[in-house]
This record gives C-alpha cells, sequence and structure tokens, in this order.
C-alpha cells in the first residue's frame, strides 16, 4: 500500500469516526447536562482538527516525496503510519497539558484515559488537581490498585472507605490510625494491638513498645515489653537502653538501675556494661552507681578478657591517672605475654 492510498483510507475511517461520535454527542444530548455535551463537543472538534492538520502536513510531504522521486512500497507506508501515529499522539499530550497548565484536570484525564490509553495518568491528574474520590475509583476499577485508591480516599476523608481497603491490605497500624481519625478509639487499640503482637512475635520489642507507649498510651504495658526482651535476650541491648530512657525521674532510675543489675546473669552483664556507658552521661547523680557497676563487672572479666579495662576510660573521662594506669596494665600484660 502507498502514502497516498493509506492517507485516503486513513481519512475515510476518520470521516466514519466523525458520523459516530456525531451520533453519540445527540444520544448524550437526551441523557447527560447540556454542559457536559458541549464540554465534549468542545474537546472532539479540537481533536478533529489535529487530526486533520495532521492529514494535510502528510498530504503536503507525499507531494514533495512524489516531486522528488521518493521510494514507495511497505516501507514507507510503515513509516508514514508511525509518523503519522507519533504526531497525534504528541498532539494528544500536548493537548492533556494545555488543560493542565488551565488547571482543567478533568479534561486533561479524559485525554490521559480515552486518547492515550493511560488510566494511571489520568488518575494521577485527578489527584492532583484534587479530585480523590474520582482517583480513588480510577485506581481501584481500572488499575486494581487498592493501596493508591485507599490512599486517595483517605485524602478525600472517605475514611470508611479507606479502612476497608486497608483491612484487605493487611496495613493494620494504618487502619488503626483511621479509627483514631473517626474517634473510635476501640477498633483502633484492637488493631494496634494486633500490630504490637506482630512485633513481638517477630522480636521487634522496642517497635511493639513504640506502638503501646505513643498510639494505645500505655506507658506501663511499653516498659513491660521492653523488660520482656531484656529478660529473654530478644533485641536485649536496645530494650535495656529504651527502658532506662523511660525513666524520667532520676532517683527511680538509679534504683531501678542497681535493682536490673542484681537480676542479671552472667553471660548479660557486658551488655549492661554498655548500657551503663549510656546512663553514666544522663546525669551527675547517676555516676557513682554506674560506674561502680561497671568497676564490679570489669573486675569479674578481666582475667578472660583483659581488653575490657580500656571501658574504664568511659567512667573518668577527665582522669589522668586512670588512663596511665590502664596504659601501664596494658604495657606490662604484653610484656608478659612475650615472655
Amino acid at each position: 500500500m502507498n502514502r497516498q492510498k493509506f492517507i485516503d483510507k486513513f481519512m475515510a475511517a476518520f470521516f466514519i469516526l466523525v458520523i459516530f461520535k456525531v451520533i453519540g454527542i445527540l444520544a448524550e444530548l437526551f441523557h447527560g447536562t447540556f454542559w457536559s455535551v458541549v464540554g465534549n463537543l468542545v474537546i472532539f472538534v479540537v481533536i478533529a482538527v489535529i487530526i486533520l492538520l495532521v492529514i494535510t502536513a502528510l498530504k503536503d510531504k507525499e507531494k514533495e516525496n512524489n516531486g522528488s522521486g521518493s521510494r514507495s512500497g511497505r516501507g514507507g507506508s510503515s513509516i508514514v503510519e508511525a509518523s503519522l501515529f507519533d504526531r497525534i499522539r504528541n498532539k494528544y499530550e500536548e493537548l492533556a497539558q494545555k488543560y493542565i497548565d488551565e488547571k482543567d484536570y478533568k479534561r486533561a484525564a479524559k485525554v490521559y484515559m480515552n486518547l492515550l490509553r493511560d488510566n494511571y495518568r489520568g488518575a494521577k491528574t485527578l489527584e492532583d488537581g484534587g479530585f480523590y474520590n474520582e482517583a480513588a475509583v480510577i485506581y481501584l476499577k481500572k488499575l486494581k490498585n487498592k493501596s493508591e485508591a485507599a490512599n486517595c480516599y483517605e485524602k478525600a476523608k472517605q475514611f470508611r472507605k479507606a479502612i476497608d481497603l486497608y483491612k484487605e491490605l493487611e496495613q493494620k497500624e494504618k487502619v488503626g490510625d483511621l479509627y483514631r481519625q473517626i474517634n473510635d478509639v476501640k477498633n483502633s487499640n484492637i488493631y494496634y494491638q494486633m500490630v504490637v503482637d506482630d512485633y513481638v512475635n517477630n522480636n521487634q520489642m522496642v517497635k511493639g513498645s513504640l506502638i503501646y507507649r505513643k498510639k494505645i498510651e500505655m506507658p506501663d504495658e511499653a516498659q513491660k515489653i521492653l523488660l520482656k526482651g531484656w529478660e529473654e535476650d530478644r533485641d536485649a541491648f536496645n530494650c535495656l537502653n529504651n527502658y532506662f530512657a523511660n525513666i524520667y525521674d532520676v532517683k527511680k532510675l538509679d534504683a531501678e538501675i542497681q535493682d536490673l543489675y542484681q537480676k542479671t546473669p552472667e553471660h548479660k552483664k557486658i551488655t549492661y556494661l554498655e548500657a551503663m556507658k549510656h546512663e553514666y552521661k544522663k546525669d551527675p547523680k547517676l555516676q557513682s552507681t554506674t560506674r561502680n557497676i561497671a568497676y564490679e563487672i570489669i573486675a569479674e572479666k578481666v582475667a578472660n578478657r583483659s581488653e575490657i579495662v580500656n571501658e574504664l576510660k568511659h567512667f573518668n573521662p577527665d582522669d589522668e591517672v586512670i588512663l596511665k594506669d590502664i596504659s601501664r596494665y596494658k604495657t606490662g600484660r604484653n610484656k608478659m605475654f612475650r615472655n
């Protein structure tokens, strides 16, 4: 098929399309609103003009090619087809961008979905324009994207619809957050508790404690989870560190540090020593207790772990004498091993 025949066939198809569109517009006059019909008619007229301009340009190009003896045949026809559809697509893109620039997001979305067959960009355009319910429907019905749909319903404050979708997606914390938004504390806490249980079952004790503390507002339960993590060696150091961080009264913290140390088994004392480094820096009132505990642990472990003497400097940062003693101790041990 040469280019002229291709253009003639395209023209015939185009005019058939025009006839069907006119019939569709007449039918819409009986069922739709006047302004929606006018809007669709305006879009169609613009598109028709674009297509006619492209066809005219192609005919002009055809004449030039015929005059210069250009090649014809299947290869040339394919190039013309590709060029035609690329131009039409570019015109649609320009039209959509024009509507976006004019803040006419609904028309831009129609161009993306109906003409460019790009439902995602259509939905995103509606979302960008603040038409969240409309965007949610496109995400859900055409794209099967429950996550984006739920996000749009949330933005539209359609919390019940968003909750239903987040439940399907098993985003339990999000469900809890949205129940809290509509003041349904009972259901909110039910879903937050599910989140806590999941964290605990996965040994993420600190995260579980944060849900209790910040969302369910049960600080005592948060402390119980952290203590459980420390006792059961489930992210032990972070659990202990956060447990102490949540005690704001210095006297109470001092007593808790001593009490918990008395219950600490031998294999966890090095971890306790690491925690003492942090507690030592918190408040001068804690320094005596944390230093004494550190000395006791270091004295117990130094026979098998000579390098542990280096930890003394964390509890005596300005004591030059003890720093020299540490240095002499290390030098003496090195000489002993060399001999």
